[in-house]
């Protein structure tokens, strides 16, 4: 039986690296072992499988933007709702890194597969974490900013430190202690957010 989540995962990551005008559906079956054939036969052409991948990463994401979405009805301050935001997707980008190389490549088109990338993949988070970066900043448990920007640094910021991890261990040991990595960047990001301004 034929793993199609594997076989996607695979592309993915020849995506990846390679961008989808340089990247052959050849190359990504000779990657996964199978014969190009079969990657037309379950996924159509090189377009329909790219959206494919796409569509697999929205469908992986989605529990991280159903809990997101629910830390605004929660009980915890505003603050805090954020912080915890944080803390699933820092959880996300460290479980499945690839995908922010994936995005870093695939926010380069234009067009159509742009359109869909951002509705199908961006906004939906976006819609999600943006307002309790909103809520926050009104109450002054955050200072004031412009709550895109700040969500676009964060969110980039986490995503491209992970993803680019090889980069880092040039100049760093952290990638390879995975668990103090990750509690380093998360108490980066949490350093980022600034205390709350003083009049609040």
């Amino acid at each position: 039986m034929v793993d199609t989540d594997a076989l996607l995962k695979s592309a993915r990551q020849v995506f990846a690296r390679r961008g989808f005008d340089a990247t052959s559906v050849r190359e990504i079956a000779r990657d996964a072992g199978v014969d190009p054939a079969l990657m037309a036969h379950y996924f159509g052409s090189k377009e329909e499988l790219w959206s494919a991948v796409v569509g697999q990463i929205a469908e992986q994401a989605a529990p991280m933007i159903r809990a997101t979405a629910e830390l605004r009805r929660s009980d915890l301050g505003r603050r805090q709702r954020v912080e915890q935001a944080l803390v699933i997707f820092i959880d996300r980008v460290f479980n499945e890194p690839d995908i922010g190389l994936f995005f870093s490549t695939a926010a380069v088109e234009h067009g159509e597969r742009l359109v869909f990338l951002i509705e199908r993949l961006v906004r939906p988070y976006h819609d999600v974490f943006l307002p309790l970066l909103k809520d926050a900043m009104k109450s002054g448990e955050l200072a004031s900013n412009d709550p895109e920007v700040v969500y676009w640094m964060l969110v980039n910021a986490i995503s491209k430190t992970v993803s680019y991890s090889h980069v880092l261990a040039a100049f760093s040991s952290l990638p390879g202690r995975p668990a103090v990595f990750k509690r380093t960047v998360l108490a980066s990001a949490l350093g980022m957010l600034g205390q709350a301004s003083p009049s609040s």
